[in-house]
């Protein structure tokens, strides 16, 4: 099993250690629901150096990217990052990923930790079509990469201590190569996965204990506290963010799982499943991924049957739990046609009881 730069901070932290996409990772170290509220109130930071980093450069790398991910790579500029994914050519979904641009030429794609050989692999094969060489135009540098999501409405405050560059009136979703914590060319990224603000930082292994000092000395008189993957879920969950493995997959199309909004279908891009992702936006799906809250106490999970006032079952959910801000249960479900209004009474199946549940908007916390 493999292990990160903070895996012996993690571990004399206390932390609950469990086996995640081949690596060592913490779950929790003082319990999921208070790392949530410390995030939502305070400062977390979450190790993911498990995470995969491809570089992309070259002057073919505009057009590569153009071709393999669903979003408008034309509308990045130097400093943006994008959200987008890898449609699989069937309709479904390779993987979903951050692009950052640092140039006209040269692109970082970052990718899901369990995705990192699968991902690389299809990058790999469409390589050659676009003159790229793997070792060469495409890197990847996922094993040579550090990174901590520092995560929280306090986060820009502190990480601001130990930098000289303005990083507190970043836009969201930019990032900027400075100089941070004495380590040079850190990537600092305005980007993460919780909805409550916060950076994410790319620094070379070797600087990784470093880092860890720092960022945890310039957030101890604003209450940081380290977290683990299990308020990573319960706080993307409470904002609607998608997980690949539950939310989408390869059977499950980007226009199904509602990321019509990074699928740009525009006359100067010509991407892997244009065509058939533009006819389900025309014409419609059949099931969409909607957002749920339940009316009776329970906790909804991933595979447990949706179903009608009927006994019929109309869909899946993907992803639930009881939600640490809420103090009730949520959840994501694909759910069939005539069910994906706003206000829509569904009921969720859990050990052979059927619990109301109400179609909701997303996110679940505001």
């Amino acid at each position: 099993m493999k292990t990160t730069p903070f895996t012996e901070f993690h571990i004399r932290a206390g932390a609950r250690m469990i086996p995640f996409a081949g690596y060592n990772m913490p779950v929790e170290y003082t319990g999921i629901n208070d790392e949530h509220i410390t995030v939502r109130q305070a400062i977390g930071v979450f190790d993911v150096s498990h995470m995969g980093e491809f570089w992309v450069t070259g002057p073919s790398a505009f057009d590569f990217l153009q071709y393999i991910t669903s979003n408008d790579v034309s509308l990045l500029f130097d400093g943006k990052v994008q959200y987008s994914c890898f449609p699989n050519g069937r309709g479904g979904i390779v993987d979903d990923l951050l692009v950052y641009r640092f140039g006209p030429e040269k692109y970082l794609l970052v990718v899901n930790a369990a995705n990192i050989e699968k991902d690389w692999n299809w990058c790999v094969s469409h390589a050659p079509e676009f003159g790229l060489t793997p070792g060469k135009e495409l890197i990847n540098v996922s094993d040579d990469t550090a990174q901590l999501a520092v995560q929280g409405p306090l986060a820009l405050k502190a990480m601001q201590k130990l930098t000289d560059s303005p990083i507190m009136d970043m836009e969201y979703y930019t990032f900027r190569e400075i100089k941070f914590a004495g380590i040079n060319n850190v990537i600092f990224s305005t980007t993460g996965y919780t909805g409550s603000g916060g950076c994410e930082l790319y620094v070379k292994n070797s600087d990784g204990a470093k880092l860890w000092d720092a960022v945890f000395e310039a957030g101890k008189e604003f209450g940081i506290k380290p977290a683990g993957l299990g308020a990573r879920d319960t706080l993307r969950l409470e904002m609607g963010y998608c997980l690949y493995g539950n939310d989408i997959n390869d059977q499950t199309s980007p226009i199904e799982a509602g990321l019509g909004w990074i699928t740009k279908f525009t006359d100067k891009k010509n991407f892997i499943d244009k065509e058939l992702l533009l006819k389900q936006k025309n014409e419609g799906v059949s099931r969409r991924l909607k957002g749920f809250i339940l009316k009776e106490r329970g906790i909804p999970r991933q595979h447990y049957e949706v179903v009608d006032q009927s006994g019929n079952i109309i869909g899946e959910v993907t992803s639930g739990t009881m939600s640490p801000m809420l103090k009730q249960g949520i959840g994501m479900a694909y759910l069939a046609k005539g069910f994906w209004k706003t206000g829509s009474e569904i009921l969720i199946r859990i050990r052979n009881k059927d619990l109301k549940a109400e179609v909701v908007d997303l996110p679940f916390y505001k």
